[in-house]
């Protein structure tokens, strides 16, 4: 059973309770196990989780213990994938090779990118920080294995890119969890997909799903970073429910 402390950090694992046993592996859906009740506070505090989830960029520069990446990777399978595919792939990014790689992908695809916008966005652009390259301690990229037998095909047939959106669940699963842990994820994608799988020694038909940047965030806020530039709002959400 996972410990947090006061400020919401994991501190390793409680001792055993009855759900613990046998092969020393979480019971999970045991007949008979009655199901946990999440009450009024812990819906406050996962609300706050979801208002409190950044996009982050700016990193402090400390070291992340080293089971961190694989203790996350664990939380993030949790997530449902479509006919219990498990299509995602998490590649820890750790050289300074393999970094410095992903680095030179991303300062060409960006200066294409900031050619592309128009004359009014475009000094907005170059201001922005798109990224937390040499800031972010642990670094991964999330592939998806579209060709994975797992599952049976069951659900793709018609919708194959539900694999797809399968690892993202994943991800944002991880992202969660990391907050919870008083982390940051910071997602980039703006790299070319092909160099990358080059660049990772990854297999050619794995799907690039993005990059992230995992650490302990400079800064903290409840509104999005590209809302406090000035480069867009969030929209009303009574705007994306439609009814038919």
């Amino acid at each position: 059973m996972m410990r947090y402390d006061e400020a919401g950090r994991y501190s390793g694992a409680a001792a055993s309770d009855p759900a613990d046993v046998g092969d020393g592996r979480r019971d999970q859906g045991r007949p008979g196990t009655a199901p946990p009740v999440f009450d009024r506070d812990f819906q406050a505090g996962l609300l706050d989780l979801f208002r409190w989830r950044r996009d982050v960029r700016r990193f402090l520069a400390d070291p992340l213990p080293p089971e961190c990446l694989e203790r996350l990777v664990e939380i993030a399978c949790l997530a449902p994938s479509v006919g219990l595919s498990q299509p995602w792939r998490f590649v820890g990014v750790e050289t300074p090779e393999a970094r410095s790689a992903i680095r030179a992908i991303f300062e060409e695809c960006n200066a294409d990118a900031l050619l592309d916008q128009d004359e009014e966005r475009a000094a907005s652009y170059a201001r922005l920080k798109l990224e937390g390259l040499k800031e972010a301690p642990c670094q991964f990229a999330l592939f998806c294995d579209d060709a994975t037998s797992r599952g049976h095909g069951l659900g793709r047939r018609t919708m194959p890119e539900t694999a797809s959106y399968s690892s993202v669940l994943a991800l944002h699963t991880l992202w969660l969890a990391a907050r919870a842990e008083g982390l940051g994820l910071g997602w980039l994608s703006i790299l070319d997909p092909a160099r990358v799988v080059r660049a990772l020694g990854v297999p050619a038909d794995w799907t690039f799903i993005g990059y992230f940047c995992l650490g302990r965030p400079a800064e903290a806020d409840e509104v999005p970073a590209l809302e406090r530039a000035g480069w867009e709002r969030r929209i009303d959400p009574a705007a994306v429910l439609i009814r038919r």
